[in-house]
């Protein structure tokens, strides 16, 4: 015969047990990356910068540049990459697809407190600076050497 004490125990076992299941994902997700010794694990953000305002070329070379020296190389005086690219996107408006130039930048992360914080204030500096609806973001692991 089970107790009330050990039916109440038990439901909290499972209870924990579940909570356990469904988390371990997403601690998982932000587990560092495994690197070879001669490689250290650090974050890596790209950020994605289409250059079009409603369907017309806005963002220059001239432009762009004069935005990197201003926002992006005072956070990040380390160093990042910039990629010139094509991007495409729904736009849910009009219901078309939309194909656009576009600029990439990646960072490898410095590991400081306020990286997310600087990341942010670049997007939005862009975003009203240039009228743009979004900046896309990705962050994950990755193993480096400089």
């Amino acid at each position: 015969m089970i107790t009330g004490f050990a039916k109440l125990f038990r439901r909290v076992c499972f209870a924990v047990a579940g909570l356990l299941i469904a988390v371990a994902p997403a601690v998982a997700a932000t587990d560092p990356v495994s690197c070879d010794p001669s490689l250290q694990g650090r974050q890596v953000a790209h950020l994605l910068f289409g250059r079009n305002v409603e369907d017309r070329f806005r963002v220059g070379e001239t432009d762009w540049s004069e935005f990197v020296a201003r926002e992006v190389s005072p956070r990040f005086p380390d160093g990042f990459t910039v990629v010139d690219a094509t991007g495409q996107w729904r736009d849910k408006r009009r219901g078309s697809i939309v194909n656009e130039s576009s600029k990439l930048i990646e960072i490898v992360l410095p590991g400081a407190d306020d990286d997310r914080t600087k990341i942010e204030a670049i997007a939005e500096a862009y975003k009203q600076r240039f009228e743009q609806q979004s900046v896309g973001l990705i962050i994950g692991p990755a193993c480096v050497r400089f």
